[in-house]
């Protein structure tokens, strides 16, 4: 005889088990990937794909069917590490042409999903029109194809990061997917393991391929989820504070002299100048550009300096902020920011302090590389992206390797 529960014992019993059965039960975890993302594996089809190209056609996975193997890279415009490896490439393309090799580059991007700090190694944006221009700047030998509206393709393939590359036989099997190498340099002395040519020439040969899967290495897939941070960086540069503090000319010729690693761009402008308000969003524009690199835009007003809390308002109304890599090496110096206005009475000493080649006249402009050799002046309103251009030749599109110290 099975004993009965009392009616106490069988109501604690059935307002347990609900919290019971919740403890147990497992968590979904949330995948880092959006929805849709595919990895594949060794041996899996190529996903078929239906993407414009620069060349303004339309491309599918058939119109590649003769060749005995396909490279699909995905690369992009902005991303330094696949701007460095963009020479080896053309190489590998050249190497094979008539030897049975395919190569199509797609750009996975969604040029919105973009801060502006992440475009400071490229003149461009992941856009088409910016994609045509640069293809055709670099030279390029390969199609170039745009996935960025609806990022199907990268899903379908799993692209991880520009740039991701993967080999497929002639029956349109995955073979290797990976690195292009194992360098982030675009110098090819540092590249010592080329993991897809090997592949190729394995392939070729009919033999198996030696390494069929690495890790690709460099700028993570920009995907359309991302547009949210992108929102929440504009928002913190239009509710940002500007510190502004008055400078002597021996304080700017300080600053000139540039004993630092930073590339400083100084601006002297003022509130009643025409020009310089015209122009100053292209400057804050720079700033936020090269927002991740070793770069600083120092500005002096010629404002009265009782003025000053004027200039801090017109400083904070056009997003002249900080950017966050730049705090610690201002703390460092003893600064409180890179907004100023000049207190002297007579510009002659600005003058000489900050370029003695200054006509007089504002707003003027100086660019000046870390030892103070100059990179750009311009007096009178400035081109944004004549002014990018140059800072950009100077600093450089992709990595560059510490020099070897010896002992």
């Amino acid at each position: 005889m099975i004993p009965t529960m009392n009616k106490h014992a069988v109501f604690l019993l059935a307002a347990l088990m609900p919290a019971f059965v919740t403890a147990e039960a497992p968590k979904a975890k949330k995948s880092a990937m959006p929805e849709g993302f595919h990895e594949l594996k060794i041996g899996d089809a190529a996903p078929d794909f239906e993407l414009i190209g620069i060349d303004e056609e339309m491309h599918k996975l058939q119109d590649y069917a003769e060749a005995d193997l396909l490279m699909i890279a995905f690369l992009s415009n902005h991303c330094p590490t696949s701007q460095a490896v963009e020479g080896r490439i053309k190489r590998l393309v050249k190497d094979y042409k008539g030897k049975g090799l395919k190569l199509v580059a797609i750009n996975p991007n969604d040029p919105a999903a973009l801060r502006p700090d992440e475009l400071g190694y490229s003149k461009y944006n992941d856009s088409f029109p910016e994609m045509k221009r640069h293809a055709k700047e670099q030279d390029f030998n390969f199609d170039y194809l745009y996935d960025g509206d609806t990022q199907k393709t990268a899903l379908a393939y799993g692209c991880l990061a520009t740039p991701h590359v993967m080999i497929f036989d002639k029956e349109r099997k995955l073979r290797y997917q990976g690195r292009l190498d194992d360098s982030r340099y675009a110098d090819d002395a540092t590249a010592t393991a080329p993991d897809a040519r090997n592949a190729i020439e394995a392939l070729l040969a009919g033999q198996p391929v030696p390494v069929e899967v690495t890790k690709p290495h460099g700028c993570s897939t920009k995907w359309i989820a991302k547009r949210q941070q992108v929102t929440a960086d504009n928002e913190k540069w239009e509710n940002g504070e500007v510190e502004v503090e008055l400078i002597d000319a021996k304080g700017v010729a300080a600053l000139r002299k540039n004993d630092t690693k930073k590339v400083r761009l100084f601006n002297v402008w003022a509130t009643w100048c025409g020009p310089c308000v015209k122009e100053f969003p292209e400057l804050v524009a720079t700033s936020r550009k090269f927002g991740l690199r070793d770069f600083e835009f120092i500005s002096i007003s010629m404002d009265d300096p009782k003025e000053l809390p004027a200039v801090k308002a017109f400083l904070e109304k056009y997003n002249a902020i900080v950017p966050d890599k730049l705090k610690p090496s201002l703390k460092a110096e003893g600064r409180k920011g890179n907004a100023h206005v000049f207190n002297e009475a007579s510009s002659d000493a600005l003058i000489e302090a900050l370029d003695p080649e200054w006509p007089g006249p504002i707003p003027h402009t100086l660019v000046v590389a870390p030892g103070g050799e100059v990179i750009f002046r311009h007096n009178g309103e400035i081109d944004g992206d004549e002014l990018r251009g140059k800072i950009l030749e100077a600093m450089g599109r992709f990595y560059v390797p510490e020099p070897e110290v010896k002992p």
